[in-house]
């Protein structure tokens, strides 16, 4: 299973749910952002790869929408809903990551 996990910037929400994912048998994870000035800003070929697209927020969903209308057409997203408060690694942010896509994996 392909996941990809979309945050803003690519900074702390997404890398810390792909760094979460990446070594688990049976899954390939990548992060990206939305942003203009994104670590790794995502493109047309991530979401076609991706099996399941995890967003943080609404906003991502409706920027992945507008910007790429048919790599969006059937693909599965999945909005976390979970705020740009967070450190790489937080604690709390590695449990509400998991809290959301366990469901999804197993």
């Amino acid at each position: 299973m392909n996941i990809l996990f979309i945050c803003s910037r690519n900074q702390w929400r997404s890398p810390t749910a792909e760094t979460i994912y990446k070594n688990v048998a049976g899954i390939a994870a990548k992060s990206a952002g939305t942003s203009s000035s994104a670590r790794i800003r995502v493109n047309e070929s991530l979401l076609l790869w991706a099996d399941i697209v995890f967003v943080m927020e609404n906003k991502h969903k409706d920027i992945l929408q507008l910007q790429f209308p048919s790599a969006m057409q059937n693909r599965q997203i999945v909005v976390m809903h979970i705020p740009d408060e967070y450190q790489y690694m937080d604690e709390e942010l590695v449990e509400m990551i998991q809290d959301v896509v366990h469901p999804y994996i197993t």
